[in-house]
């Protein structure tokens, strides 16, 4: 005898009902799931409005620098080295105001070099001709003017090494100006190679006491070398470096007709740029003497000045 129940199928109606029910599951899961894709659409959005916002915040910020006030001794950018590796002192360019460039002499031609530290070519035509460079402005025959500028900020390895060696190059023209040839020459014999981090802050300060020890007497050296140390932590000079890179690599190069200095190390003799060989000292002496004598034919009829002291 079988015992079971009889087995009850569902009304219409509550066929009809269940279904309905199954059907607002569906729609309510449905609902869930497009609200959580707009959510993360939304949030997606956002990420990318504030990197934009972020980017061009950054760009706008670069684009329209706030102006900064130079250092002392590089009125024109640059610092001029003249009798005895003296510098020239010039006051510190307020916010803002136009470098002024340094006039040429017929009698003394002024020798600019665009430089940055992290340069190979630049080292090696400091290595080749420092020595004659440092004799011509010890004897006044010639003026050596340096400007350092900040163009491979970006290949050293995130350090931003190149912009911090011209910053220690600006500290040193405002505390130490007389030591900023055996400064600028030290800086290019330990000069690290290209893609590297290059010299710590630590460094650079080993290398400006470095340089300041014959220069400075015991009793100034002390108080100069903590003024520097301080200016290369503070990235004192950091806003004018990058200003002075600008108009360097953007506007005319004064007295001369270059519409911008193009690469380093870019040289020039009152206002002829070289283009002679970077490691043949001869053949920038030739070129120094040629300019020199032009400049001084133009200005006079008497005979051309002798070469400079070797």
């Amino acid at each position: 005898m079988d015992n079971d129940a009889p087995e009850v199928l569902p009304t219409k109606n509550q066929r009809r009902q269940a279904t309905r029910e199954k059907a607002k599951e569906l729609r309510d899961a449905q609902r869930k799931q497009e609200k959580r894709k707009r959510a993360f659409l939304q949030g997606g959005i956002l990420v990318v409005v504030i990197a934009i916002v972020a980017g061009v915040a950054f760009i706008l910020t670069s684009a329209i620098r706030p102006p900064a006030p130079g250092p002392m001794n590089m009125a024109s950018d640059g610092i001029v080295i003249g009798t005895d590796l003296q510098a020239v002192e010039t006051p510190a360019l307020a916010a803002g105001a136009a470098p002024v460039s340094t006039s040429v002499d017929a009698n003394v031609p002024n020798i600019r070099i665009y430089v940055h530290y992290l340069c190979p070519v630049c080292g090696q035509f400091e290595k080749a001709n420092a020595e004659q460079l440092a004799t011509w402005a010890e004897n006044g025959t010639a003026t050596v003017e340096y400007h350092p500028i900040a163009i491979l900020t970006g290949r050293s390895a995130g350090s931003q090494y190149s912009l911090r060696a011209a910053n220690a190059a600006a500290c040193v023209a405002n505390y130490a100006p007389d030591s900023f040839f055996a400064f600028n020459t030290l800086m290019f014999d330990k000069q690290p190679e290209e893609g590297t981090e290059g010299h710590s802050n630590d460094d650079l300060k080993k290398i400006v006491a470095d340089a300041i020890k014959t220069d400075a007497g015991t009793a100034t050296a002390g108080p100069v070398q903590t003024n520097i140390a301080k200016c290369i932590d503070d990235a004192s000079y950091k806003a004018w470096v990058q200003s002075a890179t600008d108009r360097a690599t953007t506007e005319p190069v004064p007295h001369s007709s270059l519409d911008k200095v193009k690469a380093t190390p870019t040289v020039l003799v009152n206002d002829k740029q070289y283009t002679g060989s970077i490691t043949d000292e001869k053949e920038f002496q030739a070129f120094v003497l040629s300019v020199a004598s032009e400049t001084y034919a133009k200005s006079s009829p008497s005979p051309s000045p002798s070469a400079p002291a070797q």
